[in-house]
């Protein structure tokens, strides 16, 4: 990997990504390969690099504080994001009292481990079980319980989820691989700059066993939406 000179946090990085990129081009085309060449890395994509290349004009022109800009990627990388949903979920599975404080009132619920609302709009829980099953969408915007799921993803956003998950939420589910048996009630829920909702995923078959911290790693993004079930071969926290 491109082991690149001894940088300054991100902001050296983002000066020095393309001509890093630059140095393993020219060696490509010199015939080295990754061990002969003295450094090595895979190279960021084209999006990735006109990114980095934005954000260092913008610094560099003054118009991004780059403390204040650091922050806030600190913060989607390691205070906001689906671990937090995971871990509410994970809490409300082996504490029945916090269940249903959930249920009742999830945006106080969640304060009790630490996470907040910063825009003033209600959190609302949704628990499914083997009769009911929920979906979560969008049909205005993008609206979404960020501070528990961390930033919607692209296909959340898209017209076509929007439109088809409340006409046909079925056949949308199907294509995520998801299918629901005709007994089973699918409930869709539309988000709101007011009111933005989460799901409860059914608790897998076989984690009896499992803690907590155990648990909320079985948790994804997409069971929280509705798009998933939890099963127990994930074995990761969601990023």
């Amino acid at each position: 990997m491109l082991k690149f000179p001894n940088l300054s946090g991100r902001r050296g990085f983002l000066k020095s990504a393309a001509t890093g990129t630059a140095g393993i081009v020219a060696s490509a085309k010199t015939g080295l390969t990754a061990q002969q060449t003295p450094v090595s890395q895979a190279i960021p994509s084209d999006l990735t690099l006109r990114v980095k290349a934005l954000e260092s004009l913008l610094v560099d022109k003054g118009l991004v504080d780059p403390v204040a800009l650091d922050r806030i990627v600190d913060a989607f990388e390691t205070k906001i994001g689906p671990r937090n949903g995971a871990r509410v979920i994970a809490h409300a599975w082996v504490d029945p009292g916090y269940k249903k404080r959930l249920l009742a009132d999830a945006s106080t619920a969640m304060e009790e481990l630490g996470f907040h609302r910063y825009q003033g709009e209600d959190i609302v829980a949704l628990e499914n079980n083997p009769k009911i099953h929920n979906l979560v969408v969008c049909t205005l915007c993008s609206c979404y319980p960020w501070p528990l799921l961390g930033l919607p993803p692209v296909w959340y956003k898209s017209a076509p989820y929007r439109s088809r998950a409340v006409i046909d939420p079925r056949g949308v589910l199907k294509e995520f691989g998801l299918d629901i048996d005709a007994d089973v009630e699918v409930r869709v829920w539309d988000s709101t700059s007011e009111v933005r909702y989460f799901v409860l995923p059914e608790r897998p078959v076989g984690s009896e066993h499992l803690n907590e911290g155990e648990l909320a790693a079985l948790v994804t993004r997409d069971s929280m939406i509705g798009t998933a079930k939890v099963t127990l071969d994930v074995g990761k926290v969601p990023a």
